[in-house]
């Protein structure tokens, strides 16, 4: 864990690169460093999937762009980042600020263009059942950052 997850309308594949956003948002996970500068992320548990939605409705269906001349076909995408407990408030802001900059970079063209809505939020749990299976932690538990 961390783990990123973007649902979005499927309507938004034919005019956004999102594995190019799941790289944007993986690498500023990576810079993330905490009150001692240390990284926030494990580079290893670092993952941010993208799922489209073939099947949605947003808001109004389109009337209100059509109405603006914007035309129908209304886009949203939902970003959700899943950490870990034990972070200080002001590491999750610092996160919060930095995927949200990106974001909104991201898709500043598509926002001018067309109706879409953007929704970033964070989720910090208690789990009740943690399992991890992984051979990539030690891809990196050997390795120096170049910080």
């Amino acid at each position: 864990m961390p783990h990123l997850v973007i649902l979005y309308t499927g309507n938004l594949d034919a005019v956004c690169d999102m594995t190019a956003l799941c790289r944007a948002l993986a690498d500023v996970m990576l810079l993330q460093r905490d009150e001692s500068a240390k990284p926030v992320f494990p580079p290893g548990g670092v993952r941010v999937l993208a799922y489209p939605a073939p099947h949605h409705a947003v808001a109004d269906g389109g009337a209100a762009g059509a109405a603006a001349g914007l035309g129908r076909d209304y886009g949203f995408v939902y970003l959700n980042l899943r950490m870990g407990r034990g972070r200080s408030a002001a590491v999750h802001a610092g996160v919060g600020r930095a995927l949200e900059a990106c974001a909104k970079d991201f898709f500043a063209p598509l926002l001018a263009a067309r109706p879409v809505g953007v929704t970033l939020q964070i989720d910090e749990g208690p789990e009740v059942f943690d399992a991890k299976n992984s051979s990539l932690h030690p891809l990196f538990a050997n390795r120096k950052r170049e910080d």
